[in-house]
């Protein structure tokens, strides 16, 4: 096969275009969790402590980064700008235009950069997810301006296919990367599987006191290695994603992975990993984030089947 006709594929690939209602419900639940993220920094008190440079409140100095131009980490560029992302965020997951994204994505990138202390590793996740959202068709569905549309006007719901694969690509990214970071004698399973057990006595994880779960080690070692393994063969997660949106061809390996839904398999593991992780640890915005990133495993017509 000629270079040629492999990038007019490639081409093609990339043009495709689907139904928007996959990546809208994405953009509607980071747009959320973004403003929820900084008013709550902004409620509990810490968004002066994190955001503001130490002459004016922080804990540290700060890398002011695009701010420097504006006056820097100080109350009268900071607050304006968290305000500006906090509205912006409100009006992306309101569908209202597909800037508002662009403005959720650079806001929420000055003021996460501010302090390479604080945070996690859920700030760049929600950054490289807004900026692809940037570039999908994402704001044509669930839109609180269809509300206003005219009686009888087609509007266009489309957005690049690829956008929704990419959004995949990343959570089985940011999985498999983390499983390699942690290969170590207390996550791997010919370990002694005592990982999770050491951090819930940490009390910078602990959402509440765990002395209760010294006992429980037994259990702690099952979840270790579960999540280390779930992590590990997340590429699985985007091969059954694409069996099953391909499930109409031929192959033993996809017979088999649709047969099994190896995809749904993936992702109820992935939902009791979370679910537990946000019951017992203080992660931030990280599980709310990874889980919105769920829906764009299923094709938008999976979702209005399952929606009907």
């Amino acid at each position: 096969m000629s270079l040629g006709s492999n990038w007019g594929r490639w081409v093609e690939g990339c043009s495709r275009t689907e139904d928007a209602l996959s990546v809208a419900i994405v953009r509607v639940a980071i747009g959320l969790i973004v403003a929820g993220h900084v008013v709550h920094l902004a409620w509990s008190g810490a968004l002066p402590l994190v955001w503001f440079d130490a002459d004016h409140g922080g804990l540290r100095d700060l890398d002011e980064g695009a701010l420097r131009w504006a006056g820097g980490a100080v109350p009268a560029v900071v607050v304006p700008v968290c305000v500006g992302t906090v509205v912006s965020a409100l009006a992306m997951a309101l569908g209202l235009t597909r800037w508002a994204t662009w403005a959720t994505w650079l806001g929420f990138q000055i003021i996460a950069d501010l302090n390479g202390q604080a945070g996690g590793s859920y700030d760049e996740l929600l950054t490289a997810t807004l900026f692809l959202l940037g570039w999908s068709g994402a704001h044509r569905r669930l839109s609180v301006l269809r509300f206003f549309a005219r009686p009888g006007s087609v509007a266009d719901t489309s957005s690049l296919a690829c956008v929704r694969w990419l959004l995949v690509l990343q959570l089985v990214v940011m999985y498999t990367s983390s499983a390699i970071q942690k290969v170590s004698a207390h996550w791997v399973p010919w370990g002694d599987h005592m990982a999770l057990w050491y951090i819930l006595q940490q009390p910078t994880w602990q959402r509440n006191p765990m002395l209760w779960v010294a006992p429980f080690a037994g259990l702690t070692r099952v979840a270790t290695v579960t999540s280390w393994m779930f992590e590990l063969t997340a590429p699985l997660l985007l091969v059954g994603a694409w069996f099953r949106e391909t499930r109409t061809r031929a192959g033993v390996v996809r017979s088999l992975f649709n047969r099994l839904d190896v995809r749904r398999l993936q992702l109820l593991v992935g939902l009791g990993m979370h679910i537990g992780i946000e019951a017992t640890m203080e992660v931030g915005a990280f599980s709310l984030a990874s889980l919105a990133l769920y829906v764009a495993c299923f094709s938008p017509d999976e979702l209005r089947r399952a929606a009907s």
